[in-house]
């Protein structure tokens, strides 16, 4: 089955119907064929249900409204977005399906992913209006923590993608703050939303969790955190508080950065387990807010082989994934080499990085 192409492109596929009607009236077996299992008749509309069928809708009104639902949601236009929804409104809740890039996803989810996935879908790098859309399809009935069986929250796929207005409006909607991610799943399996925005470097989402009351586990998530109070640092092993530093460090979390080396921790000492310096170690702070390195999207030459997360660079893993789907580099339309793994230890955190593969040449 082929997979609808990243950006939507309704003309295109008007195109792809006429091109498969005209070849069957030249009697093209190919064409007379597809059209054939979908009707007896050689006409537009059987052409258009013949192509809505192959893409894995069940007319071609269906198709149309899947793509025009996912440019409403790129384009974060809330008076098309209620237009929709008040002629369809379970389209609130029905999950994103059949595209290249999200086979499948909810519509929250998608709006979590779609800040950080805007180089690939050409929209601009500053982009207002996700959290009044996901406050919208909330209203409408978007189920703020996904459905049983999904393999993370819509929470957590904002706290892990990095968009802080989404999870704002999603927190003031009720969604359960405590809630983990599948122990299957890509990222950081069985993972709170702050674990995530701690691990993937999404500063802002932490303070937002940690404000909203997000249970704080351990000295390197109190790091994360910026306030290491309560956390006796004699306590801990050499190891656990270099974790803190560089968490610290990936945040910018100046004074627990000082505590920690008061307190004895060493700055050019690598983590035993990720062999991470603290980034002000390895050629100069970011600056706040920015993601790490390993968070940012990346393209590799096609002979790259996809890295672990011990490998990646500064020893953590790209968030270039759909919510519930395996982690791997492929995820941005570019083949890589599957590989399957288990990740490292990382603050208590375990990285699961199965093989799964994405063709680019159907995802463009």
């Amino acid at each position: 089955m082929p997979y609808l192409p990243v950006r939507p492109d309704l003309d295109q596929l008007r195109h792809q119907a006429r091109d498969l009607l005209h070849a069957a009236q030249r009697g093209d077996p190919d064409a007379v064929a597809r059209i054939s299992a979908v009707s007896g008749r050689v006409i537009l509309s059987s052409a258009q249900l013949a192509l809505a069928r192959e893409y894995g809708f069940a007319s071609w009104a269906w198709l149309k409204l899947e793509v025009e639902r996912r440019d409403i949601l790129n384009s974060r236009d809330l008076s098309r977005l209620a237009a929709l929804l008040a002629d369809h409104p379970d389209m609130a809740a029905v999950n994103i399906e059949h595209w290249c890039d999200h086979k499948s996803a909810g519509t929250l989810g998608y709006m979590a992913m779609l800040r950080f996935d805007h180089g690939r879908l050409g929209l601009p790098g500053n982009l207002p209006g996700t959290g009044a859309i996901a406050r919208a399809l909330i209203e409408a009935g978007a189920p703020v923590d996904g459905y049983p069986g999904d393999q993370e929250t819509p929470l957590i796929t904002a706290a892990s993608y990095g968009d802080a207005e989404v999870a704002r409006v999603l927190i003031e909607a009720g969604a359960d703050i405590e809630a983990v991610s599948a122990p299957d799943a890509g990222g950081v399996p069985s993972g709170t939303a702050l674990q995530h925005a701690a691990v993937f470097g999404m500063t802002e989402v932490v303070d937002v969790l940690v404000t909203a009351g997000a249970r704080i586990h351990g000295l390197e998530m109190a790091a994360a955190a910026g306030d290491i109070t309560g956390w006796p640092l004699a306590r801990f092993t050499l190891e656990s508080r270099i974790r803190a530093l560089v968490f610290a460090a990936d945040h910018q979390r100046l004074e627990v950065i000082d505590q920690l080396v008061a307190a004895g921790t060493p700055v050019n000492q690598a983590d035993a387990e990720w062999g991470r310096l603290a980034p002000a170690r390895r050629g100069g702070q970011r600056p706040p807010g920015q993601r790490p390195a390993a968070a940012r999207p990346r393209r590799r030459p096609r002979s790259a082989r996809p890295r672990t997360p011990s490998h990646a660079a500064g020893g953590m893993p790209a968030r270039e994934r759909e919510p519930g789907q395996p982690w791997t580099p492929g995820n941005l339309g570019h083949p890589q080499a599957p590989h399957q793994g288990t990740g490292p230890r990382h603050a208590g955190i375990r990285f699961v990085i199965p093989a799964v593969a994405l063709s680019a040449a159907s995802c463009r």
